[in-house]
């Protein structure tokens, strides 16, 4: 079975952004998603939070391009009620962390990945950053 990871907010704006140093790690995992050795899913939320963030220093036509490439090779997560429920009765202590992991279960991924692996301290699925999840499959 295909590893199915959940890429938070943060990894995907590295991707997309190409900020250094966060860069690499995240385009490695997102050479396997293109390869179909792996699953990526994203939230919707991601989506318009990087679309409004990316807007801001480039052009709207160049950041919806790197978002249509960008949905080619994963899979968008649904963000609903029962979501937005459970992450305002949750105990995450940020609630966009809290949307972002309940959207991860939902959508039956195996790992969330972050930068951020502290907000996870509630998930119940692993939570590694690229670097930590690149480096699991090369000892496979």
């Amino acid at each position: 079975m295909k590893a199915k990871l959940f890429l938070d907010t943060n990894v995907m704006m590295d991707l997309l952004s190409e900020r250094l140093p966060f860069y690499n790690s995240i385009a490695k995992i997102t050479s396997l998603a293109d390869k179909g050795e792996i699953k990526m899913v994203a939230s919707g939320l991601s989506y318009t939070t990087i679309n409004y963030l990316l807007t801001k220093i480039d052009n709207v036509d160049i950041v919806l391009d790197k978002l249509r490439k960008f949905k080619i090779i994963s899979e968008v997560a649904l963000l609903d009620d029962e979501i937005i429920e459970k992450g305002l009765n949750s105990n995450f202590s940020d609630f966009e962390d809290a949307v972002q992991y309940f959207s991860a279960l939902k959508a039956n991924c195996h790992i969330i990945i972050t930068r951020n692996t502290k907000e996870f301290k509630e998930s119940r699925l692993p939570v590694m950053t690229p670097d930590e999840f690149l480096a699991s499959i090369k000892k496979k």
